[in-house]
């Protein structure tokens, strides 16, 4: 695939190029395969939509290696001057929001910032809010990823994963009373989406120890394929006030499914 990536370059085919890159950095992200100098090459960095440089991103993140150490920084280094010098020349709002997500892997939130800015200067979208929130998150400050997610939520009102980002920001904050308000705004327009539905019962069992609700928990659970998210819920409400050990129990064997 390096290979195919290298003769891409020389058909011209740069969007192909850089995609064929990611996946392959996807895999073995230990191997500095953006050295490569075609990589850095002006006719490559002139030519390359900036579609397919975000996708490129994207697919070095596919396999959830884990990006930020000082050495995946140097290796990814021209990654970082190819997302610099082709946002710049071509700053296409969305391109940036999911070019945006690799340098916050890396632990480089001053570049996700600069994007979203730089994204914002051209127009103000949906994704760029979210990867801004996102980044903030990264950073540990829940009071700007909520303002960033209210901001994608006038530009997005009806989309119901965005109520969902925000209700779990305002869980992370211990405000369960809004997560729930949230949550429900969300499922006016999802109704059986089992994520919100999970998050409601969670949430309204963390804030009233509704014994009902955690039943409700324990047969939605199974049902988010997100592990780490099913975790996170279930131990949200296993910390309600005054739960039946039993029941308890019995909604933390879910998490071993």
């Amino acid at each position: 695939m390096l290979a195919q990536a290298y003769f891409l370059f020389l058909e011209g085919n740069m969007d192909d190029a850089v995609m064929t890159l990611g996946s392959v950095t996807g895999v073995r992200p230990d191997v500095a395969w953006g050295a490569a100098p075609w990589f850095g090459d002006a006719r490559f960095l002139d030519a390359v939509s900036p579609e397919a440089l975000a996708e490129a991103c994207l697919r070095t993140l596919d396999h959830g290696h884990d990006l930020d150490t000082d050495d995946m920084r140097e290796r990814f280094a021209p990654w970082f001057h190819a997302i610099d010098v082709v946002s710049e020349r071509s700053p296409a709002p969305e391109s940036l929001a999911a070019m945006a997500r690799l340098p916050r892997a890396c632990g480089r939130c001053e570049l996700s910032f600069a994007l979203c800015d730089r994204a914002d200067a051209t127009d103000r979208v949906m994704w760029t809010a979210v990867a801004r929130a996102a980044t903030w998150r990264v950073v540990g400050d829940l009071d700007q990823a909520v303002a960033a997610f209210e901001d994608a939520l006038l530009l997005d009102p009806d989309n119901w994963s965005l109520h969902l980002d925000l209700a779990d920001v305002r869980a992370e904050q211990g405000d369960f009373a809004t997560a729930v308000s949230l949550v429900e705004r969300g499922l006016a327009y999802a109704p059986h989406e089992v994520s919100l539905r999970a998050a409601g019962v969670a949430y309204r069992t963390r804030l009233s120890g509704s014994s009902d609700d955690l039943r409700a928990l324990v047969v939605l659970a199974p049902e988010l394929a997100n592990v780490s998210y099913r975790k996170l819920l279930v131990g949200y409400a296993c910390a309600g006030p005054g739960l039946p050990r039993e029941l308890v129990a019995e909604a933390r064997r879910t998490c071993e499914i």
